[in-house]
């Protein structure tokens, strides 16, 4: 009975969609009686799944999400270590203060983060523009050729540290004073207990936090949205959800949009289980 509102709110908003998703992705729109005939939904089985599989335009989107992931993710999770690790320290000045400062951009919606990144990556408003020119240099622009992968992972570790590193920093504060007592009598310094004490009891969190950031890569769409109207190398599909979009509401293909929706769903929740299984290997043992 308790349960019973969360469970229809969970069926509505989630369950009912996926299998709406499902169904669009083996049905087609096709005309009946020439040109100018109605239009029905007819079954076609796999053809959309093989269709978006052998998709060049999805596949390209997926090779630019992964460079965008390669960059991102291992240097929001190493920043998001590294601030964990020194805000755990005893005697850090400003704790607090610096814990909120370095959570607050994850606060912030990212739209509005994009937008205000954007105002600093054109040329004709980057501060570093001006400090390019100031000394004779050519100015950058980083929202195309080589920088804009950069650019892009720049917002997203902006916006990511701040949220890993609480999780681990929650994680470190739940790990007995007693080991690092134990560890200064042996004579570690702070750098071995780090290395040797705290980066290995934080495994199930990096093993989360390492889920957290996959999952957030591929659902990668405001922040390049945001950005394509200040620059031409951002393209309508640029990520794989970019052109979902475009393909169930600009071109009304709503089968092949479905269907490359539950391919790639069916790709997260294959690397959340893979990864949820290790976390469970390494918490609890193998059985």
């Amino acid at each position: 009975m308790f349960l019973a509102p969360a469970l229809i709110l969970f069926v509505m908003f989630l369950i009912v969609p996926i299998g709406y998703a499902i169904y669009l992705s083996v049905m087609q729109l096709r005309s009946s009686g020439g040109a100018f005939g109605i239009r029905r939904q007819t079954f076609v089985g796999l053809d959309n799944y093989i269709a978006t599989l052998t998709d060049p335009e999805l596949l390209a989107s997926l090779g630019r999400l992964g460079i965008f992931a390669i960059i991102s993710v291992p240097l929001t999770l190493g920043l998001a270590l590294m601030f964990a690790l020194l805000l755990d320290l005893p005697r850090v000045r400003f704790q607090r203060f610096s814990r909120l400062a370095i959570f607050l951009p994850y606060a912030v919606p990212g739209v509005i983060g994009a937008l205000l990144w954007g105002f600093l990556y054109l040329p004709r408003t980057s501060p570093v523009s001006y400090a390019l020119a100031a000394v004779g240099l050519p100015s950058i622009d980083f929202l195309n050729g080589s920088w804009l992968y950069l650019s892009l992972s720049n917002i997203a570790v902006w916006a990511g540290v701040g949220f890993n590193m609480i999780v681990m920093y929650t994680a470190l504060r739940s790990i007995p004073a007693e080991l690092y007592e134990a560890a200064k009598i042996d004579g570690a310094n702070e750098w071995q207990i780090a290395w040797r004490i705290k980066v290995p009891l934080l495994t199930p969190a990096l093993i989360l936090t390492f889920l957290f950031s996959i999952i957030a890569t591929l659902q990668a769409y405001s922040e390049p949205t945001t950005l394509r109207a200040m620059s031409n190398s951002i393209s309508f599909n640029f990520f794989p959800l970019m052109k979902i979009y475009r393909d169930a509401f600009n071109l009304d293909n709503t089968s092949g949009a479905a269907a490359a929706s539950v391919i790639l769903a069916l790709g997260t929740l294959i690397i959340s289980l893979g990864l949820l299984r290790l976390l469970q290997r390494r918490t609890f043992g193998e059985n």
